[in-house]
């Protein structure tokens, strides 16, 4: 998996600037413990933390062939069928690396490269020929890369952490990026921080003593779908078999994350049979309750845990649950850990509990597989079938989730509303179509693009944050880019055939299942209902409203912060109160600690 980190200038010798480049990769350290490389020229720094998992003994970076020299982070799931086809070229290899691969492809096909590779992955790629940087990421954004433009150059890395410890880049957040913070807009190359950016998804960003420039490479697009439902369901099936086959190669211990829901249940079935029946470690994770058990909330009908026994007595595999207290999720050293993965204000009890969820699997395993992004692909959320929702202006999981900003100062929350309602009209105006389409197949289009260019982006961070922290590569085989085109384009007729969310899915997954969770509604991520943990985030919140030094105080509006307070702690205010609170307990410290100028 790994993390990336570099500079380009040239105006210096950078082979004099080995300690700052140094100390940028070592920001890395967490999404690679095995191993460091640092490979420097003139006018080129490149730096590496390794996390192996594939020819552990052969695939150190930075590696070079000829005038090329790459660091990666990431996975091509296609790189044998790739060697097969470089070695009939002539090409030869010294290692059993993805990573070799890779770079042999880029000295037979250039930039060009990218429209062979399946996988998830942010390279960077230094050509001493032409002097130019290649920055590269994935189709769906599952690998993370940021980058800040300087005066003679260009400061990278896999996460901010990687830019902010350069001395050229001052950390500043101006109105845009507050409004960023304080929502899940999640836009398409914002990085909050001013001056830094986010590598786009599917787009190369190249580097040159001309400046940069950004090429797109790969975009959803609209094409007629003309197999019916039974050929549909077929192929869904067949793309899955093939994907989990090739996202299951590993030289390290792997395992699936498994919440009894269809998505991940589905992904455990196949690996069950790819790999062979009783071989597949499953985990996943549950919370203490001082309330009577679990309660029917606004979006969740019923708890994880039997259906999780469920399918690990089914399918037949090695199954961990791994239950965590208000204490692990409010712990101090916890918080600020997910704080420091992200560079960015932490989601709360979510956040944390999966960071801790992957500290307990990396003990046991190095790489698992996850069910994420099946919901936006295949049409899972409950406000896709909300009429209201639908028919909303607005980002749909917004009016599923209610107001975002409820604590904020209430002309900051109108200024935020305005700023999302232009990034939705945006959103909108990207949205590929076919001709004559019209009613609810084009605006189910549209919503349908909504959650894979944006919310899933959102998702996808959150994933490799909490995940990259404990040096565990989690794979996520709903993302392959052959899926979500073929699924994209199937008719809402199609995805719901069965009258139900998810329909492609359950029926081409439905034989491996046990009936439960084949007729189990759609529950999302787990949040605890322990009242203990809603008592602590309240403290915090009490705390800072009592410090007039508190930096998020100008934000608040303090009258809907202490009439929140004066509300008796229970399940109903779980979706909103609470989530506000966590929202502004998140921001305070992440201002404390990052200090950024606020312009």
């Amino acid at each position: 998996m790994c993390g990336i980190a570099g500079w380009v200038d040239y105006d210096r010798d950078l082979t004099l600037e080995r300690d700052t480049a140094l100390t940028m990769t070592r920001t890395m350290a967490l999404r690679g413990p095995d191993a460091e490389g640092l490979w420097i020229d003139p006018h080129i720094a490149l730096g590496h933390r390794r996390l192996a998992v594939i020819d552990i003994e052969g695939g150190a970076q930075p590696m070079s062939e000829g005038p090329a020299t790459l660091v990666y982070s990431g996975e091509t799931y296609n790189f044998r069928e790739l060697r097969r086809e470089l070695e009939s070229h002539g090409h030869r290899f010294r290692t059993r690396s993805d990573t070799e691969v890779v770079l042999q492809a880029y000295l037979r096909w250039g930039a060009d490269l990218v429209e062979r590779l399946n996988g998830m992955y942010a390279l960077a790629l230094w050509d001493r020929r032409t002097e130019e940087l290649l920055l590269v990421r994935d189709r769906m954004g599952i690998k993370p890369l940021y980058y800040a433009p300087t005066r003679h150059g260009v400061l990278f890395g896999s996460e901010p952490k990687a830019i902010l410890a350069n001395p050229l880049f001052t950390p500043r957040v101006r109105s845009d990026g507050l409004f960023e913070l304080l929502s899940t807009a999640k836009t398409p190359g914002h990085a909050v921080f001013d001056g830094m950016y986010e590598v786009e998804p599917g787009h190369v960003v190249r580097v040159s003593r001309d400046g940069v420039t950004d090429r797109r490479y790969w975009a959803l697009t609209a094409r007629e779908h003309t197999d019916d439902v039974p050929t549909t369901v077929r192929h869904v099936r067949e793309l899955l078999e093939d994907i989990v086959e090739r996202q299951l190669i590993s030289d390290v211990p792997l395992c699936t994350l498994l919440s009894g829901g269809l998505d991940s249940s589905a992904l455990t079935a196949l690996a069950d049979r790819a790999l062979g029946t009783g071989t597949v470690r499953t985990f996943a994770v549950d919370f203490t309750d001082e309330s009577g058990g679990f309660v029917p909330d606004a979006m969740r009908d019923t708890a994880d845990t039997p259906y999780v026994h469920d399918v690990a007595k089914h399918v037949g595999t090695h199954h961990t649950d791994v239950v965590l207290s208000s204490d692990n999720l409010t712990s101090p050293e916890a918080v600020e850990t997910v704080m420091r993965a992200r560079d960015l204000p932490g989601g709360g009890d979510m956040d944390t509990s999966l960071y801790l969820l992957f500290a307990e699997i990396r003990r046991h395993s190095t790489v698992a597989l996850s069910g994420e992004s099946a919901d936006e692909v295949f049409g899972g959320y409950r406000w896709f079938h909300d009429p209201a929702a639908v028919a909303a202006e607005g980002f749909p999981w917004r009016h599923g989730l209610g107001r975002e900003q409820d604590l904020i100062d209430r002309d900051l929350g109108r200024r935020t509303d305005a700023y999302l309602a232009a990034r939705y009209r945006q959103t909108i105006d990207e949205v590929p179509r076919l001709p004559g389409e019209s009613g609810l197949e084009r605006r189910m289009r549209e919503i349908c693009y909504l959650h894979l260019t944006r919310m899933v982006r959102f998702l996808l961070d959150r994933k490799d944050r909490m995940s990259m922290a404990v040096g565990l590569e989690v794979r996520v085989p709903f993302c392959d880019h052959r899926l979500v085109e073929y699924v994209f384009n199937t008719p809402w007729s199609h995805k719901t055939y069965d009258g139900r969310e998810k329909s492609l899915l359950r029926g081409a997954t439905a034989d491996l299942l046990p009936e439960s969770v084949v007729r189990r509604r759609k529950s999302p991520y787990p949040a605890t209902q322990n009242p203990s943990y809603e008592r602590a985030v309240r403290d915090r919140l009490s705390g800072i409203l009592a410090d007039p030094n508190a930096p998020v105080r100008p934000y608040v509006d303090e009258d809907a912060a202490r009439t929140a307070l004066r509300r008796p702690i229970g399940r109903a205010s779980l979706q909103q109160d609470r989530m506000a609170m966590e929202r502004i307990v998140a921001l305070n410290d992440w201002l404390t600690t990052y200090r950024p100028e606020l312009a």
